[in-house]
């Protein structure tokens, strides 16, 4: 997926859930839409680089939006990471229409926003061989103490309340898919957050014995100064269920 001209501004705070205050290389502050309601945790951090897409249209109350921030590593380098909540199902739509995700790939018919008994899910996919798959997708962007990556980065009752609709169709027979969309360059596998909602993570383990598939991919970033700055899904990432975030002081 292209994004549109990206502006680079170094993050001064994040407040009231979706504004944000970044400095331009030209010294100005400006205000810049924050599209992610989550709790941000670990990607909202002052004084790093991010990068922000402009707007000339004049019915917007905000002319920029707040797209990627850079994040330093354990090794030294920089990671990317998405805040923009928004891009992630459009990201997997591309993927999955180009056959990016193997293990749903040949289906002929992809649907967006599935109504089904209780819930919505983010993709339905449908093929006359194949039959039906039902798709939820989250975005991953927390990166812990220990280097790995972890979903939800807040309590997350609706999150819950996705995971029993597919263990529903699982157990009526459907495909029933969950697929991490890992925003962060820097994560290189994924674990329920049973530090920050129990309830989420034992209810994921549960319903992944119940037929649920859990899926997890990475994506790639790409800023070249000759072309739009890119973000597509990548490689397969391991997902680890029973996996813990260790105490601060036991952490890698």
């Amino acid at each position: 997926m292209d994004y549109p001209e990206l502006v680079p501004g170094t993050l001064r705070r994040r407040y009231k859930r979706f504004l944000a205050d970044v400095e331009l290389a030209s010294g100005e502050t400006v205000v810049a839409h924050c599209p992610n309601t989550g709790s941000m945790r670990a990607v909202n951090v002052p004084g790093c680089r991010v990068w922000l897409a402009p707007s000339s249209n004049p019915a917007r109350k905000l002319a920029w939006t707040w797209e990627l921030i850079e994040l330093p590593q354990a090794d030294g380098t920089l990671a990317s990471a998405s805040v923009h909540t928004g891009r992630t199902n459009a990201i997997v739509a591309e993927a999955l229409a180009a056959g990016r995700v193997p293990e749903l790939a040949g289906y002929a018919q992809l649907k967006r926003e599935a109504k089904v008994a209780g819930s919505r899910l983010d993709f339905r996919l449908d093929d006359p061989q194949h039959g039906t798959a039902f798709v939820e997708v989250k975005q991953v962007t927390l990166q812990e103490t220990d280097g790995h990556g972890y979903f939800p980065d807040a309590v997350s009752a609706r999150g819950t309340r996705h995971l029993e609709a597919l263990a529903e169709l699982a157990a009526s027979g459907q495909r029933a898919v969950l697929l991490f969309c890992v925003a962060h360059t820097g994560i290189t596998s994924v674990a329920p957050a049973a530090h920050i909602d129990a309830h989420y993570a034992t209810t994921l383990r549960r319903v992944a014995k119940c037929g649920v598939e859990v899926l997890a991919y990475g994506c790639r970033v790409e800023r070249q100064a000759t072309r739009p700055a890119t973000i597509s899904l990548a490689a397969r990432l391991p997902v680890s269920l029973e996996r813990e975030l260790a105490p601060a002081s036991d952490a890698d």
